[in-house]
């Protein structure tokens, strides 16, 4: 990280350094001589206009306005409900809602700094609420803080800044991958574009169900037929389009698919399918066991299928090989949440190869005759998303049985054409692998260096 330094007890600017704190110390203050908060300002759906200015709420970013309230960089803060204490940080102008307080004067401090050392801070001591939790912004101002000269605010916030900076662009790199992989997926296996493709070119019928669908591609292929170039996935289409049918046949389970293919539960290309288990409270707290496995719930997997693993609750590995010894999960097991939050899909990366999960998460372990990333593709594409929420039981908790996982239908290709789409995405897949894995160092990373640089624990020199 460019343009500041660490400074530890021992390190040989060790002599240099204190000379230079003795003119920098640090203030041991409150955190109302840091910010001062307001309570954001009513905004009901009906009342929003289109526009682009970002609408913060105590979730964060939720929706747009035409008009701003409050002047960018800024902070907002999580007053009530479920996102109580959760701190979001604006960039640009903005709208804050009244689910949110948000700051309104940074006293000369710096709002990036400022935003870390409020993400620092357990709110949950400062709850005024009794039906729900809730924040009083007069409650918060006592709080103690200790709080930097600016030129060293600016120096720890460029560091986390710029961690933060790289983990957001992996992220949008990876969106980008995601979507192409989508695309060609959503192509081949749900929109069946090239068996359309060859239908129209054999003068073939079309079920009724994808003739809008042929008349877009009659019409775009008239388009690529004068234009200079091809786009990608118009390309990979041309180039397999010999492995596809040309017509299609109608099934019970899924209706119209591509002459030739098969349709399979879910169950009939799996090796198994489970759920985990949590272990009873006295197991965990009574094991002698010094080596700890990490223990996966909904909450660590993501609407877009990332792991959250900053804070992964461990469990020792006595536990583990004896208790959960059924839900021990292997590199490319594929994870759906039954139970809560239905629906979220990953697939277990190397690196959790031997992790465990509790009875929240189904693990769907592929027989090797279809990859992992189709069926991944399979279960978060909608058709399978509705299928399985139109079956959820609605009891304590709502949750979907094993039983409902195993029927899904899934629509087989030949093992050409599933090895061309392996050929084609394989790189891709594996990109995206690296981006997550390497997010998550370095989520670790600033997470590790968060509380340290914000308490002073670990200095660093301003340029």
């Amino acid at each position: 990280i460019q343009h500041s330094t660490f400074i530890t007890q021992n390190s040989p600017q060790a002599h240099a350094w204190r000379a230079w704190a003795m003119e920098s110390e640090w203030k041991n203050s409150e955190l109302g001589e840091l910010v001062r908060l307001q309570r954001g300002h009513d905004l009901t759906d009906g009342q929003r206009k289109q526009g682009t200015i970002p609408v913060m709420g105590s979730a964060g970013q939720n929706g747009f306005h035409d008009t701003s309230k409050a002047k960018g960089p800024g902070i907002v803060l999580g007053r009530s409900g479920a996102s109580f204490g959760r701190v979001h940080y604006s960039e640009h102008d903005y709208w804050p809602h009244n689910t949110a307080l948000y700051v309104t004067d940074f006293l000369g401090n710096s709002e990036l700094f400022t935003y870390h050392l409020l993400k620092t801070i357990d709110f949950s001591s400062y709850n005024t609420g009794s039906a729900q939790p809730s924040l009083n912004r007069n409650h918060l101002y006592s709080i103690p803080v200790n709080i930097p000269p600016l030129p060293e605010q600016k120096a720890i916030a460029h560091i986390l800044g710029s961690l933060d900076d790289k983990i957001e662009l992996n992220r949008k790199m990876n969106a980008t991958l995601e979507a192409l992989a989508q695309t060609l997926f959503k192509s081949w296996f749900v929109d069946f574009d090239p068996v359309i493709d060859n239908a129209l070119a054999a003068g073939n019928p079309i079920p009724p169900e994808f003739q809008a669908r042929a008349e877009l591609r009659r019409l775009n292929a008239e388009k690529l037929k004068s234009a200079t170039h091809h786009s990608t996935l118009a390309t990979q289409n041309s180039r397999t389009a010999h492995l596809f049918p040309d017509s299609f046949q109608e099934t019970e389970e899924l209706g119209w698919i591509p002459e030739g293919w098969e349709v399979r539960e879910l169950r009939a290309i799996t090796s198994k399918i489970s759920k985990g288990t949590t272990p009873r409270k006295s197991e965990t707290t009574e094991a002698l066991d010094p080596e700890i496995i990490p223990f996966l719930k909904v909450r660590d997997i993501t609407d877009n299928g990332d792991l959250k693993d900053s804070d992964f609750d461990l469990i020792p590995r006595s536990i583990h090989e004896k208790s959960l010894k059924r839900s021990i999960l292997t590199t490319g097991d594929v994870l759906f949440s039954i139970a809560g939050t239905i629906g979220r899909v990953t697939i277990v990366p190397a690196e959790l190869n031997d992790s465990n999960i509790n009875q929240a998460i189904a693990f769907i372990r592929p027989d090797g005759s279809i990859n992992s990333m189709f069926i991944l593709e399979h279960l978060r594409g909608s058709y399978v998303q509705d299928r399985i929420h139109s079956r959820v039981v609605q009891a304590v908790q709502a949750n979907i049985s094993l039983t409902e996982i195993g029927d899904i239908p899934v629509p087989i290709p030949s093992a050409k054409i599933h090895d061309a789409w392996l050929t084609n995405t394989t790189e891709i897949y594996q990109k995206i692998a690296t981006l997550k894995l390497l997010n998550r160092s370095l989520t670790k990373l600033r997470d590790t260096l968060l509380p340290k640089l914000i308490s002073g624990e670990l200095r660093v020199s301003a340029p």
